[in-house]
This record gives structure tokens, C-alpha cells and sequence, in this order.
């Protein structure tokens, strides 16, 4: 995994799957709110007056000049639970996100949520 110093400067990057293709632009970085490393980005993506951000892992994620390269193949991330472009992420829809990858959710010991937008 690679350290949260600079995720603001991953901002307006192409966001790519393991094959190369271009899944979108990276929006936003979710955090862990256990560790505060980098879990899960959303990425623009739809077609042009219906953007919406999907969310995408980061585990695994590589960080290169101008891109971010994911493990989730483009089409896994374009089906993923997604927010509108000036949206935000609901307590509710926070273990879909999770669900959708195969990854466990478990909130945390007093319930908080587990991902926080940075």
C-alpha cells in the first residue's frame, strides 16, 4: 500500500484497470478511519451531463505519473454503488460499497462508519 502524504495531487488522474483501460478520472480518496491509509476513490465516470462517481478499491493500487492503476477490471468499477458528482457517501450505502468487491465490512466498535472522504 502507499502512503496518504500527497492523495490530493491523485486528484484529476486517469484511474485505469489492470488491462490499461481507462475507467475515469480519480474525484475524491476515502480513507480508513481505522488506519487513515487510503482505502477505496471515486472515479468520474458516465457519459457527458450524467456523470456520477463510482467507488473503487485502492488496495493493490499503483500510483504512476498521471494515473492511478486499480486491481477491479473497468467493468466491475462502472457496476459499483455510486454517488452523484456533488454527492456524498450515506452511513447506508457505506457496506454495499464493500459488499460489491467482496470485501468485509465490519463498523467500527461503537458503530462509525468506516471510510471518511479526504
Amino acid at each position: 500500500m502507499f502512503e496518504a502524504d500527497n492523495i490530493r495531487d491523485w486528484r484529476g488522474r486517469d484511474v485505469i484497470d489492470p488491462d490499461g483501460g481507462k475507467i475515469g478520472q480519480l474525484e475524491a480518496i476515502y480513507v480508513s478511519t481505522a488506519d487513515d491509509l487510503p482505502a477505496f476513490a471515486t472515479v468520474r465516470v458516465g457519459i457527458i451531463g450524467r456523470h456520477r462517481l463510482a467507488f473503487v478499491p485502492l488496495q493493490d493500487a499503483t500510483v504512476g505519473p498521471g494515473y492511478v492503476r486499480v486491481r477491479s477490471s473497468k467493468r466491475l468499477v462502472k457496476d459499483a454503488p455510486s454517488i452523484e458528482t456533488d454527492g456524498e457517501l450515506e452511513a447506508t450505502t457505506e457496506p454495499a460499497v464493500f459488499e460489491h468487491y467482496g470485501l468485509a465490512y465490519t463498523p467500527g466498535a461503537s458503530g462509525e462508519r468506516r471510510l471518511a472522504r479526504r
